[in-house]
């Protein structure tokens, strides 16, 4: 009697020194592409973008940074920045105020909705990374975050940053403006 194999079996996953499709740099890519995808999902009733997430999350943690030093704590331009911080201004989360240092720049604040959002954002978070890792136990959870640190700290990644805020192309969101 034949045993049936799983999708991942058939799909070539020979584990660690895997190729193709069970490699765990192609394991790594897919379930980052799906968790991204899934992400951005939930923030639509929200009327978010993860590039919005990313910006207010950076804003809260610098509160008062200039934009140039958002911008370049995020690694990307500062002209693209600019239009990210306008939608955000726009919807009451974020202000711009004169830099006491430097007059000639603006400081950035979130505003008292943009940090009862930002409270949302992480209850949105909890449940995403709950649904996405609900396979592994707790053990197993601090056991992949552990590893993946060490990755993205070979990879020279900034802990907290998406690496795709420096690909960031603004357009014009067609999420709901609450």
């Amino acid at each position: 009697m034949a045993h049936k194999r799983s999708s991942r079996a058939a799909a070539g996953s020979g584990g660690a020194g895997g190729r193709g499709a069970g490699s765990p740099a192609f394991l790594l890519a897919q379930v980052g592409a799906h968790a991204a995808a899934r992400f951005a999902e939930r923030l639509g009733p929200l009327g978010l973008t993860p590039a919005h997430v990313g910006s207010l999350r950076i804003i809260a943690a610098s509160e008062g940074a200039s934009q140039q030093e958002v911008a370049t704590r995020l690694g990307m331009f500062p002209s693209r920045l600019v239009a990210l911080v306008d939608e955000l201004q726009e919807r009451g989360l974020v202000m711009r105020v004169e830099n006491a240092r430097d007059r000639r720049t603006y400081s950035l604040v979130l505003t008292a909705d943009g940090r009862e959002l930002l409270e949302r954002i992480g209850r949105v978070a909890r449940e995403h990374q709950e649904s996405l890792l609900t396979s592994l136990s707790a053990e197993e959870r601090e056991q992949l975050a552990a590893l993946l640190r060490r990755i993205a700290d070979q990879q020279g990644l900034q802990p907290g940053v998406h690496p795709g805020f420096a690909r960031l192309r603004v357009k014009e969101s067609a999420a709901p403006r609450t």
